[in-house]
């Protein structure tokens, strides 16, 4: 693909503008997942131009954890429903950053919705990949990566850089902060028993992308089953969605506490922040996990660990690793869905121990 003729007076113009000290905006991914990984972009930008504020645009639906974000400065909510295009929210917000004399925009969505705003805006520079042919709405267009060949986390991070300068060598793992005296809160309105010195597990058994990443209910059930005979605590914990499974899962044994729905993305992290370990599908709340610090199972069915880790020294990533895996389809094309179906419960379960045993 050709570059476009604008790219560089793009590169030269951000130059210009960090050195006059003109703020950064950041149009923020709509998965929850996207959010938590791209927080390393917020680092590495405050670490690069520490006197600049760097901001963020975000849809309603993770707005919620703007607080909890390090790095992030003002936060913006872009308060349309999914799959609407609200351009008369869209004008009115425009109109509010147009007076913060932003100096450039980062679009990390791909979508053509996503870098109207910016451009509404009037900020000069306006970076992100070329994605829904973007030509005109952008003016610092990246060409498409190679979408799952090379870690999202760098391909967001290449973002905050001039074009072709060079990625640094340590990639940031992406933090979430903690609320203390929130989760005492938390703990107290669902009546959770929590004391220091006993072993929770969390079960994440959602996955908003599609079923094809989901380990199958009755194997989280069954896990489940294991977890409480061995006199492990174990909560639940998901979206409204996630409600009727983790139901399902709760009645697989006594004492497991079915926590879906019954919190928001700020209160899970704080949950989630004193538990032992989890074991998750790729999905939002498993880099939620991630980012406040503790130990992980992650199942890897249609996605790819390559693509997506967990930004976590401490997760251990288990895959059947079969020939038709990844394909990140939402649900599996084949229709048999084997690399999780035949993902055993006892090899799960023993990826547990090990990791309560280190």
């Amino acid at each position: 693909m050709p570059r476009p003729q604008c790219r560089s007076q793009a590169v030269s113009g951000l130059a210009q503008s960090l050195k006059h000290r003109d703020p950064i905006l950041l149009i923020g991914p709509s998965w929850i997942g996207d959010l938590i990984q791209s927080q390393i972009l917020f680092t590495f930008l405050n670490t690069r131009f520490p006197e600049i504020s760097i901001d963020c645009v975000l849809p309603c639906w993770t707005y919620a954890l703007a607080s909890r974000i390090p790095g992030m400065g003002r936060a913006y909510e872009l308060d349309i429903p999914h799959g609407q295009f609200g351009m008369l929210r869209r004008c009115r917000l425009a109109s509010e950053l147009r007076l913060q004399k932003y100096g450039q925009a980062i679009i990390l969505p791909r979508s053509w919705k996503s870098a109207l705003l910016p451009f509404f805006a009037g900020i000069p520079i306006r970076t992100g990949f070329l994605g829904e042919m973007r030509y005109g709405l952008l003016n610092d267009i990246r060409p498409n990566p190679p979408r799952y060949e090379i870690p999202f986390r760098k391909q967001l991070l290449s973002l905050a850089l001039p074009f072709g300068e060079p990625l640094p060598q340590i990639i940031p793992e992406p933090c979430i902060r903690v609320d203390p005296v929130a989760r005492s809160r938390t703990l107290d309105r669902l009546g959770l028993d929590y004391s220091a010195g006993r072993a929770i597990v969390a079960l994440l058994p959602g996955a908003e992308f599609g079923p094809a990443k989901r380990w199958p209910i009755e194997s989280f059930s069954a896990l489940a089953k294991i977890l409480r005979q061995q006199g492990h605590a174990v909560w639940i914990l998901g979206s409204a969605h996630d409600q009727d499974s983790g139901a399902a899962i709760a009645s697989a044994a006594s004492g497991v506490v079915n926590l879906c729905g019954q919190t928001s993305l700020p209160e899970a992290a704080d949950l989630l922040s004193i538990v032992s370990l989890a074991v998750t599908n790729d999905s939002g709340l498993m880099h939620l996990a991630a980012a406040v610090g503790i130990r992980l199972v992650c199942l890897y069915g249609s996605s790819s660990m390559d693509y997506t880790p967990p930004g976590s020294k401490q997760a251990l990533l288990v895959s059947l690793h079969l020939d038709c895996s990844p394909c990140f389809a939402r649900e599996c094309p084949l229709g048999h869905l084997n690399c999780l179906r035949n993902l055993s419960v006892s090899r799960v379960a023993e990826a547990v121990q090990q990791q309560l045993s280190t």
